[in-house]
């Protein structure tokens, strides 16, 4: 009896013991809260800090040798800040780039958000799938190699949608967005051939989620609409090790910006909803 209790103090002991992992989730502005929700459901009793760039943003209006140096200083000031067991790089447009530098240059495991060509193809029916991204994902080599590599049964036909990361990010901040900029930006996705219809369209920016129910309802026929957060939560366990100790440490979670001139009251209460009640700069003006 006396051993059966000891046992049962060593194991609540390691339970106490056990390191608490810090999860950064990176994005240019807030597409990364997609990725966040489903990260934080998966691995509930981490520490999480959410990084945007927001005076980076967007990437897609930099230079692909500028971009990767970007990402890289943002990254040098956020690693040596918050010491992140692991990073989830929220972002396709940096992602299909950045990855193989940060790899590089930090020992610490990267996980990146690319277009979800593969799963996409495995679930056509009509052979016609669109992948929905920035200009940016659009034109990279990475995004035409999964194409080559995954969808070579399929027509795929590549969006470079302009303007839905930002609408996404004027109605986290209590802004407008007119449904009909919305249905011109998904317009192209719906494509007509020969009797068979577009069924699937990827989410190939993490801000696209976020406007999912109205593009839904925008939609000229319903399709399979692929959110790559739930693979990328999985692949954030895979790494971590399952999340089932009870949490002995209150959890932390911030929202961390570069500009924060953006930072809105509708804006503070939606971050609030993602569980991030503090909200913190760190300055980094684009070109520092």
């Amino acid at each position: 009896m006396q051993l059966d209790l000891l046992a049962g103090t060593a194991s609540r002991a390691a339970v106490l013991l056990r390191h608490t992992p810090t999860i950064l989730v990176f994005d240019s502005g807030l597409g990364g809260l997609t990725v966040l929700s489903k990260t934080m459901q998966a691995h509930p009793n981490a520490h999480v800090v959410y990084a945007a760039d927001d005076a980076g943003f967007p990437y897609g209006r930099l230079a692909e040798s500028d971009l990767v140096a970007r990402v890289l200083a943002v990254m040098e000031r956020l690693v040596a800040r918050f010491h992140p067991d692991l990073v989830v790089i929220a972002c396709n447009t940096a992602s299909t780039l950045v990855l193989p530098a940060l790899r590089a240059r930090f020992a610490i495991p990267f996980v990146g958000t690319v277009p979800a060509i593969k799963p996409a193809a495995a679930l056509t029916r009509s052979r016609l799938i669109s992948v929905l991204a920035t200009p940016g994902t659009v034109a990279r080599d990475y995004t035409r190699g999964l194409i080559a590599s995954y969808a070579g049964g399929c027509e795929v036909t590549l969006v470079g949608s302009t303007k839905l990361a930002g609408l996404a990010e004027a109605v986290l901040k209590g802004e407008p967005a007119d449904d009909a900029a919305i249905a011109a930006e998904i317009a192209p996705c719906f494509v007509e051939r020969d009797g068979a219809r577009t069924d699937v369209v990827t989410l190939s920016c993490t801000h696209y989620p976020l406007l999912l129910e109205r593009m839904r309802r925008l939609a000229p026929w319903p399709v399979e609409w692929i959110d790559p957060a739930p693979a990328i939560a999985r692949r954030v366990v895979q790494l971590l090790g399952q999340d089932d100790a009870l949490s002995t440490v209150a959890i932390e979670a911030v929202a961390v910006f570069t500009n924060g001139t953006g930072i809105t009251g509708p804006l503070r209460i939606a971050l609030a909803g993602y569980g991030l009640a503090e909200v913190v700069i760190e300055p980094m003006p684009l070109g520092n």
